[in-house]
């Protein structure tokens, strides 16, 4: 077992501070994110102090964020999945779908009820008014899991509505996962299958360049990097690195996320010193 990692002893759960970490930087970036689209940060008094490169890159990281929250989910779901059932071959189809409804639903119908509500109230930036787009199809696309299309399809909805592509993404790939696991029983199959879906995120990425609102919504890029922390979350199973090597592991990675962050804010041409002045 990677050192840190959650334990993979039925009904033992250990937080895991590396989650902890990268699930705190996410959300601050999130939260960012959706600060600077309304207040932009370069326009505040950070920007006395403060590069406005840096101000750009901690605004509009957000996306990125949200793909490592998808590497997280893929991660802690296929930990809990082995500790409850020892092998993913193992999985209890009809109590993993009953979990995620138990864990999903009763806020998703909060909210959309929410955001119904003050759709018919008139507030303003929750009025959904464009003309493909209409409160039936908004509800309809949040419950059946298909928002992230719906957008693509007729354009971005108001912002209470539009966080909930990511959810989209992330429940449709659960709906599958323990079919999957349960029809390809043989890690030896299913590591790859996963890892082909992992590896499509640059291909699919570079297909839909240029065509801004799907390369945002669309499920394969999500569903890779969900992919991607399944596929950590099987090798973290199987592996048990010294201290010393996770260690190394630990700083390579977050070298790795920096490099990631600096070239997703500034562009791989500039990710230099030049980019934070």
């Amino acid at each position: 077992m990677v050192t840190g990692a959650v334990s993979l002893q039925t009904g033992t759960r250990l937080r895991n501070p590396g989650i902890d970490v990268l699930r705190g930087l996410s959300i601050l970036l999130v939260v960012l994110h959706h600060v600077a689209l309304r207040i932009p940060l370069k326009q505040t008094a950070l920007a006395d102090f403060l590069p406005k490169r840096l101000l750009n890159a901690l605004s509009y990281t957000g996306y990125e964020a949200v793909f490592v929250f998808f590497v997280i989910s893929g991660f802690l779901i296929t930990v809990h999945a082995l500790q409850r059932w020892g092998s993913l071959a193992n999985i209890d189809a009809r109590a993993f779908y009953v979990r995620r409804a138990a864990r999903i639903l009763p806020c998703l119908l909060a909210l959309v009820a929410i955001l119904a509500v003050m759709h018919l109230a008139g507030v303003p930036n929750y009025v959904i008014d464009k003309p493909e787009q209409s409160l039936g199809g908004a509800t309809l696309s949040a419950l059946g899991l298909y928002l992230n299309w719906y957008e693509g399809r007729t354009g971005w909805l108001p912002g209470g509505w539009d966080v909930l592509w990511s959810l989209s993404i992330e429940e449709v790939f659960y709906l599958g996962f323990p079919l999957l696991c349960l029809l390809v029983r043989d890690l030896r199959l299913l590591v790859p299958l996963l890892a082909a879906l992992a590896l499509s995120l640059p291909l699919t990425r570079a297909l839909l360049d240029g065509n801004e609102i799907w390369q945002e919504k669309a499920y394969l890029p999500g569903m890779a990097a969900i992919a991607t922390g399944v596929l950590a979350a099987l090798l973290a199973a199987r592996a048990q690195p010294s201290r010393r090597i996770a260690q190394v592991v630990a700083i390579v990675g977050s070298v790795g996320l920096l490099a990631i962050w600096l070239a997703a804010s500034c562009g791989v041409r500039s990710a230099t010193a030049r980019c934070w002045y």
